[in-house]
């Protein structure tokens, strides 16, 4: 018997990757990211996940949008756009940033790569063709190119992807410091290979022409197979970035051009981001409706929780009294942390009730029967997990 395609009609595009990665996809368990066919997982999530912490693994970036931002004014563009002074930003270094509508509600969050004085890498997760056209009014002296189908990207994640790396040939790849970029000579074409992340651990992002793809690919999986080398999906990717504290788009926050009720968006405080707000600079988007939130403070403030119990509180209501009359807040994401052996959890609280008792309304399922409980929530100020490899350099081998 045939099984039917589920994306059959759909018309989605395929990774540059995607050879390799269907012969993987033992599952055929396939969502989709920006019209890209993409692997929700690969034979479990669990599994993929454990071998991120204890090995490493590779993640598909293409459906990732990228963009080319170069000219005399790119700098200038971008420092206006973004919350962030990226006048600071060196040569061969990547910075994250957000950016706002003008009342302060964030658009979306994403990374800058500075590759040379005059030419800048955007990477974010959703199209952002039509905001970064409307950022570009009035610069003379700019490009803006849309790169996301021109650059295969893949995210080499865990433990031994630095060795994975050092064996596939790609000498003082150890000398990255966090956030730094490299260039290597890979099939008479260039390599780029930055030190950044989604999980909170030892990891890189490899870019490469999509003509490549495969090569890369090949190459990697040779040299990473003493290494434990294996793909993760987007299961196993949102359960590392919860326990490394970072926010996901649809989950800890909406993008402002997407929301349809007031204030069902976020700014930046909100989402615990003021260190990316830089009031020193120049003028920049969403500027004065910041300094207004700074001044009087968000209503609500996302908060890493240690929850009593081992019942994830996904979907959970927040209270501030055991008896649950009190309603200050929401859960928007949660899971059991094999890593920090710890119930977890990110939430939205309003941020008058921070200092105070905080409970939390699970429910759950056992054996097809539903149940309730009500656990109590501690604040954790740190990420649930983030292992010294992560900012060491050199890391060290294993």
């Amino acid at each position: 018997m045939k099984l039917q395609d589920p994306y059959a009609g759909e018309r989605l595009k395929e990774s540059h990757f995607h050879p390799r990665e269907e012969a993987l996809n033992i599952r055929n368990a396939w969502s989709s990211w920006n019209d890209y066919r993409f692997a929700d997982y690969y034979y479990d999530a669990e599994y993929e996940y454990f071998c991120v912490r204890n090995t490493c693994g590779t993640y598909d970036i293409c459906p990732m949008q990228k963009y080319y931002v170069s000219g005399g004014d790119a700098e200038r563009m971008l420092n206006r756009m973004v919350t962030r002074d990226i006048s600071k930003l060196k040569i061969n270094r990547v910075t994250y940033v957000v950016w706002c509508t003008d009342e302060g509600r964030m658009v979306d969050d994403g990374t800058i790569f500075k590759l040379a004085h005059d030419q800048f890498m955007l990477t974010c997760g959703s199209p952002c063709t039509a905001w970064l056209k409307m950022s570009a009014l009035g610069f003379g002296d700019l490009t803006v190119t849309d790169m996301s189908d021109e650059i295969a990207a893949l995210s080499l994640q865990g433990p031994t992807s630095c060795s994975t790396l050092k064996k596939m040939g790609l000498s003082g790849i150890e000398a990255a410091k966090p956030f730094d970029i490299l260039r290597f000579p890979f099939h008479g074409e260039t390599l780029m290979v930055s030190r950044t992340g989604f999980t909170g651990d030892l990891g890189y992002e490899l870019w490469i022409a999509p003509k490549l793809a495969l090569d890369l690919w090949d190459a990697l999986y040779a040299a990473g197979s003493d290494y434990g080398i294996q793909p993760f999906g987007e299961q196993a990717t949102n359960m590392a970035r919860l326990e490394a504290g970072f926010i996901m788009p649809a989950m800890e926050f909406n993008e402002a051009l997407k929301t349809i009720h007031f204030e069902h968006d976020q700014t930046p405080f909100e989402l615990n981001l003021g260190w990316l707000v830089d009031f020193n600079k120049p003028h920049f988007n969403g500027r004065q409706a910041l300094l207004k939130e700074q001044e009087r403070g968000p209503r609500y403030t996302l908060t890493k929780l240690d929850i009593e119990g081992n019942k994830p509180a996904e979907h959970s209501y927040l209270y501030g009294n055991k008896r649950c009359t009190r309603e200050i807040g929401y859960v928007t994401s949660a899971m059991w942390s094999p890593a920090a052996k710890a119930n977890i959890a990110l939430a939205m609280i309003r941020t008058e009730y921070l200092q105070n008792a905080i409970w939390a309304e699970i429910y759950y399922e056992k054996e097809l029967r539903q149940y309730s409980k009500v656990a109590k929530c501690t604040v954790s100020r740190k990420p649930f997990w983030r292992p010294a490899r992560a900012r060491a350099t050199p890391p060290p081998d294993y």
